[in-house]
């Protein structure tokens, strides 16, 4: 006989043990969420940490307010763009991807100077 809250979690017509196998570990989402995270911060910081740089190449401190909107500005239309893409191809296709991208990206520029 099974308990009203193992019914409740796993589904009048799915076995208790059923739904336990089908959870992942709590602590390997957390510790793929936190490096998503750092992976973002440390863009931040980058951007923050080289903008002196790029509003020097562009003729100075006049166009800092141009650097800062459009950065800005292409971020939050990124955002509903990886949005659409994660519904249609996957959410978890769409984060690998970003990440390579991202990686792809850093080392490009690393290679640059």
């Amino acid at each position: 006989m099974t308990s009203l809250h193992q019914t409740a979690v796993a589904g009048p017509n799915q076995p208790a043990e059923a739904s336990q196998a089908a959870k992942p570990p709590i602590g390997l989402l957390f510790t793929a969420l936190l490096l998503v995270m750092l992976l973002g911060a440390l863009d931040q910081t980058i951007v923050s940490t080289a903008l002196p740089t790029i509003v020097g190449d562009l003729g100075g401190l006049e166009n800092l307010s141009w650097v800062v909107t459009s950065y800005l500005l292409s971020s939050t239309i990124v955002v509903p763009l990886y949005g659409k893409f994660g519904d249609q191809f996957g959410r978890k296709a769409v984060l690998q991807a970003s990440i390579l991208i991202f990686l792809a990206g850093s080392s490009a520029a690393s290679r640059r100077t």
